[in-house]
């Protein structure tokens, strides 16, 4: 009876370990992990399927189950709706599909299948390969004749390890493929090659290309190595057009500086007084009619004092006056000799003077010739 009974557990707990396989597999592709049994034939209602996966952190989680005749395929946020049972699962082929993956998908697979007390166990290692991303090209240095150049490629992502290469596009068929002689690469940069002492034939175009297991990208770079004196041109050139934007500019600043001045001078020009100016030249009237003479009378002595700049002519006046009335202007206005000088000059007869004073006075039509109009 104990025998039985131990017989009887034995039983119960016969089982398949199955088989270790490992897939790899490229990131947005389909796949698909083998699981076999013959478990579901003699008892169907009774088969339990179970997939779990363990990431490298060695956290647990279950994928999909089948259990009491239902499918639980949406137990994970991160694979909702992108796994599902590859077959007929109840006739033998518990197979799980994955589409489409993703990087954490990566991981050790279980599938166990339970069935009247028979267990079946399969174990699956998938590896998701990233394909590299697109490299970047860049250039480091001088492009000049003699100069050294860098050439530098790297992808972003992807899984490791990268493999970088370098290489000649051709352009023209008998183009060589090779780099340039001289040529180094960088072993701890691998997307690094140095080109040492460019040459004109050094020019053209360069390919990088970053490929690992699950693929290949490139990209692309155009080296032009310039002549030593074709930059200095260059440089000449550039600085004779900056040095004749700025004549031009001054020459335009000069222009405007002296329009303006010249303006400013015509319009203070009326506001001036020069002091070396010419006083303006007296008009000489003549006398015509004794209207003016009397008229002239009473400006005469005004207009005599009025040009006191005239000492000349005021000295005249007299002499006009003593051609005309000699006997006052022999007392009054006579020259001086030698023999009157150091003498007081004689007293007139007062009926002379009193005649003088009673006769109509022609003075002021003489001195009326000397008059500032």
């Amino acid at each position: 009876m104990t025998l039985l009974v131990l017989l009887g557990l034995v039983s119960y707990y016969v089982g398949t370990l199955g088989t270790h396989t490992e897939i790899k597999k490229v990131a947005e592709e389909k796949v698909t992990l083998p699981c076999h049994h013959q478990l579901g034939l003699p008892e169907k209602d009774t088969l339990d399927i179970e997939w779990l996966l363990t990431d490298h952190e060695g956290n647990q989680k279950v994928v999909i189950t089948y259990s009491s005749h239902h499918v639980y395929n949406n137990l994970t946020e991160e694979q909702k709706g992108r796994v599902a049972f590859a077959s007929n699962f109840l006739a033998g082929d518990a197979s799980l599909q994955i589409e489409p993956l993703k990087p954490s998908d990566e991981g050790r697979y279980t599938c166990k299948v339970k069935n009247s007390g028979r267990y079946v166990w399969s174990y699956v290692i998938l590896k998701v390969l990233v394909r590299p991303s697109k490299p970047k090209c860049e250039l480091e240095g001088e492009l000049t004749e003699g100069s050294d150049l860098t050439l530098q490629c790297e992808s972003s992502s992807g899984t490791e390890p990268i493999v970088y290469s370098w290489q000649r596009v051709q352009e023209k068929r008998g183009e060589d493929e090779r780099l340039p002689p001289k040529s180094k690469i960088d072993y701890n940069h691998p997307g690094r090659v140095l080109l040492q002492n460019l040459t004109m034939s050094s020019s053209g175009l360069y390919q990088c290309t970053a490929g690992n297991e699950a693929g290949k990208e490139s990209c692309v770079v155009r080296v032009t190595v310039r002549y030593v004196q074709s930059v200095g041109m260059i440089a000449g050139a550039v600085t004779g057009m900056v040095a004749g934007a700025l004549l031009i500019f001054l020459l335009v600043w000069l222009l405007i500086r002296r329009k303006d001045k010249k303006r400013y001078e015509e319009e203070e020009r009326p506001n001036e007084i020069r002091e070396d100016a010419e006083a303006p030249k007296a008009r000489l009237v003549k006398p015509s009619s004794s209207s003016s003479g009397s008229r002239s009378s009473r400006s005469g002595s005004s207009s005599t004092r009025s040009t006191a700049n005239s000492g000349s002519r005021s000295q005249r006046t007299p002499c006009a006056e003593a051609a005309r009335r000699p006997g006052l202007a022999a007392h009054v206005y006579g020259p001086l000799g030698p023999e009157a000088r150091g003498s007081e000059p004689k007293k007139a007869p007062h009926a002379t003077l009193t005649k003088a004073e009673n006769t109509p006075s022609t003075i002021p039509s003489q001195s009326r010739a000397f008059q500032t109009v």
